[in-house]
């Protein structure tokens, strides 16, 4: 099995230089050592390495695979680690949770499906399950469709695009994970059953193009899907050409000063910088001002592969608790940011440093909502 590891993810290419563990962000506060990892993988057979609990610390936000020298995807063999892993039945129990609510219920929280729509009742949106016909398909996401702080990131793009004039719809009940986390968590079975059934479901409601919520569900369908046939954008993009086109305006002000949290998804995984940026500075009254650690350099906010339902380990200040303190040293009114699990992981971390009320996290479209 690890011989088989080594050569599918080219590790006798490493030259153990160790830039994936220096640059990677859970290193920062914590044992993951992504080197001393692919050492034992590759030199010294011990799958065993990984059954450590650190090794879910891991949020695949590919830091590493970006600074590798020799072109290589650690974050990639961590992933393939853990599906050796999950066929041996050693996954974390939340994990394993979350896997059983998505092939049941098509969520990892294991909610109901029939009430997946329940945040959309009376907002008169176009619902494609029921035979209603749209230009543009609005993928909502798991966490916009079940989570009650999620969900105002959805109303509030939902009225934007009216606003705007945007013909979109929902899939209503109908919609299911886009199976990015599945994968992450090395599940690799179940994310191709999602591919075919979701794919599937787009052609037979003759969708050709779709803009998601969340960095994880544009990342998954441009990258992995693989359908040439379909159009996908974050809705960062599509935003971003509304205002630019004047289909989008403004008639509030927002006296604030904001800075903006790169999703690790969105980002350094699809070179997404520009277009949230460019949405902030569009609104009157915003003072934009920039983290130090920015786009490609920003620190993840280690909500993604998993780690949404994996607690990990204790060890060091969580990245999501350095980040707030770095933008209260800035001295920002507000983080915006354009991810679900960004938006999640930073209002905890300004709850746990005593700080709600004093530093508001928004996404993006909420400030957008409020200034049309």
């Amino acid at each position: 099995m690890q011989q088989g590891l080594a050569e599918k993810y080219e590790l006798f290419g490493c030259m153990q230089c160790g830039k994936c563990t220096a640059g990677c962000p859970v290193s920062l506060r914590g044992p993951l050592n992504i080197r001393r990892l692919i050492r034992e993988v590759m030199i010294d057979r011990n799958l065993e390495a990984a059954a450590r609990p650190e090794f879910w610390d891991c949020t695949t936000c590919s830091t590493c695979s970006l600074r590798c020298p020799r072109g290589l995807e650690p974050h990639e063999l961590i992933i393939g680690i853990r599906g050796a892993l999950i066929e041996e039945g050693r996954i974390p129990a939340t994990a394993r949770d979350a896997l059983e609510g998505v092939f049941k219920h098509g969520n990892p929280w294991g909610r109901i499906r029939s009430k997946r729509s329940e945040w959309a009742a009376d907002l008169g949106i176009k619902d494609l399950s029921k035979g209603d016909k749209a230009d543009l398909l609005y993928f909502v996401c798991c966490a916009a469709s079940y989570d009650p702080r999620v969900q105002e990131v959805a109303k509030a793009l939902t009225d934007s695009l009216a606003k705007a004039g945007v013909d979109f719809g929902i899939l209503g009940n109908e919609e299911s994970c886009c199976g990015s986390e599945v994968r992450r968590m090395g599940e690799e079975g179940l994310f191709e059953m999602l591919v075919e059934d979701n794919l599937k479901l787009f052609h037979e409601r003759g969708i050709t193009k779709v803009v998601t919520t969340s960095p994880h569900c544009y990342d998954a369908f441009k990258n992995k899907y693989q359908d040439s046939e379909i159009e996908f954008q974050h809705y960062t993009q599509l935003v971003a050409d509304l205002i630019s086109q004047g289909q989008l305006t403004f008639s509030k002000e927002l006296n604030k000063v904001v800075t903006y949290h790169d999703p690790c998804y969105l980002g350094k995984q699809n070179s997404i910088y520009d277009e949230p940026r460019y949405i902030l500075k569009s609104i009157p009254g915003i003072q934009f001002v920039d983290f130090d650690r920015c786009r490609e350099r920003s620190l993840c906010c280690e909500g993604g592969g998993g780690r949404m339902w994996v607690e990990g380990t204790d060890a060091g200040e969580r990245l999501s608790g350095i980040r707030i303190r770095d933008a209260v040293e800035m001295g920002v009114d507000i983080v915006a940011t354009a991810c679900p699990f960004c938006l999640l992981t930073l209002e905890d971390a300004a709850k746990t440093a005593g700080l709600d009320g004093k530093i508001e996290i928004k996404d993006i479209m909420e400030l957008v909502a409020q200034a049309i």
